[in-house]
């Protein structure tokens, strides 16, 4: 059984945690979401990793739909950095989140995870940068990461549109040496980069020292079969069984198992070796 309480302010950051109901210490995953999402989105995983033991936080950014951020609002160039902020106010506020909900937060224990634009603000926290930047948000609190549908390489990658309206998506993963899975779809096509086909969403496994296995979904698109939550209209893959591998993988992923082997119609699993 879990629970979820929500809105829970954070000096006007509101989060949502989802935890088991019974008394325990749990291991922490702080969720970070895509574009335009919310604090309410996410509930195949949210809802999963806490019946798997895990208290699951996840604020709500400045981009979300449910703010109504002005485009000409001056925060605006600067929300790839404040999203980084947020998640670093969650973690400096586990004290007061962990009272919300029964029992206690394993602080030895730490995961961020993070999808499309949540899985750059993730990457940041776990040693990624901007290439040509000096910001460096690489949090000693994390101990590991999940990386779903995270943008790859900038610079040439770059389509004409995300190079002028998104400069900062250019991740330098090189410094990423926390040990990460990274998730993406084959039938992922962006309109973000101008060169590549769906393999731009697994730079992050091959170019960072920390990512440890790549998880390949086949037929996923953006929403990798549906994580953003059940039966939502921006979910164009609608694939229930690409979920469930989503959530064993990265749950035994997080408690540091082994990892479950994916059937060959499903995906495909890559582990570098130790």
């Amino acid at each position: 059984m879990i629970m979820s309480v929500k809105p829970v302010d954070l000096d006007g950051l509101h989060v949502r945690v989802t935890a088991p109901a019974a008394a325990a210490e749990h291991p922490v995953i702080v969720f970070s979401h895509g574009y335009g999402q919310s604090l309410d989105g996410y509930a195949p995983l949210a809802e999963h990793w806490a019946g798997q033991g895990f208290a699951v936080v996840q604020p709500t950014h400045l981009d979300s739909r449910s703010i109504g951020l002005a485009p000409d609002d001056p925060r605006t160039p600067e929300i790839w950095r404040l999203r980084v902020k947020d998640v670093i106010r969650v973690l400096d506020s586990l004290g007061t989140l962990q009272n919300v909900v029964p029992g206690t937060f394993d602080r030895s224990r730490i995961a961020v995870a993070g999808h499309s634009y949540g899985a750059q603000t993730a990457g940041m926290l776990l040693g990624a940068r901007v290439a040509g930047l000096d910001d460096n948000y690489r949090d000693p609190r994390i101990t590991a990461g999940v990386l779903l549908a995270a943008t790859g390489r900038g610079g040439d990658n770059l389509s004409e549109f995300a190079a002028t309206h998104f400069p900062f998506m250019s991740p330098d993963f090189s410094s990423l040496d926390v040990p990460t899975l990274v998730v993406a779809g084959d039938a992922d096509q962006s309109a973000l980069t101008a060169t590549r086909g769906p393999d731009w969403f697994t730079d992050a496994y091959y170019d960072s020292p920390g990512a440890r296995a790549l998880l390949t979904l086949r037929g996923a698109e953006h929403s990798l079969g549906g994580i953003t939550g059940y039966g939502v209209t921006e979910t164009t893959d609608e694939n229930p069984a690409l979920v469930a591998v989503i959530q064993q993988v990265s749950t035994a992923f997080l408690k540091g198992g082994a990892l479950p082997e994916v059937a060959q119609a499903l995906g495909s699993l890559t582990v570098k070796q130790p």
